[in-house]
């Protein structure tokens, strides 16, 4: 179902998530598809206790097979020129679901869904926020609500600890995008993660 689709990749400030999404790039080449990863300023420039960013570009680039589109000018022509079947952000921070959910459109992944959403193809977000049940709760909401938008199932991943927090069940971007090039919402959404 995936085979010759262009999946655009994008990939947000989670960095506690990275690990989970790497295998999952393999997948979508495994599978026949072309991904074209696109990152976040910070994803770029950050180093934090998970690895640095040029760590992360590098493993991210080796499993899609394709160099990573880093710049707005470089993202801007997924709409009327070099369009793709469906754009994923995974993992997707509550920053960049709170811009997203406004028409903010100042990181290369915010371009790249937004000139998606401009053909009329499916985006994808693997939501990662400690913030979700918080102040980000009405931009979930509105995203939920919004044309051609899908969710990964997503869940509590530590209720105790961090009630406000939900996390994309990843193991689950590849039936999702399967779903969503048909515009329909793979089920359930909402998902108990195992504590």
């Amino acid at each position: 179902m995936l085979k010759d689709l262009r999946i655009g990749l994008g990939i947000t400030a989670s960095h506690c998530t990275y690990e989970e999404v790497i295998p999952m790039i393999k997948q979508f080449t495994e599978l026949g598809a072309t991904v074209v990863p696109i990152i976040t300023y910070s994803v770029l420039t950050a180093a934090t206790r998970f690895g640095t960013g040029e760590e992360w570009v590098e493993k991210i680039e080796e499993a899609s097979g394709s160099k990573v589109v880093s710049k707005i000018v470089e993202a801007e022509p997924f709409g009327p020129t070099n369009p793709l079947d469906c754009m994923v952000i995974a993992p997707m921070t509550g920053n960049s679901i709170s811009k997203l959910a406004n028409a903010q459109t100042d990181s290369p992944v915010l371009m790249a869904a937004k000139a998606t959403l401009r053909n009329g193809k499916p985006v994808v977000l693997g939501i990662s926020t400690n913030d979700a049940l918080g102040l980000n709760g009405m931009n979930i909401m509105k995203l939920l609500s919004t044309k051609n938008i899908y969710f990964i199932p997503f869940g509590q991943d530590n209720p105790h600890n961090k009630p406000n927090s939900l996390i994309a069940d990843f193991t689950k971007i590849i039936p999702t995008v399967e779903h969503a090039i048909q515009f329909k919402q793979f089920q359930p959404l909402l998902i108990s993660h195992q504590l």
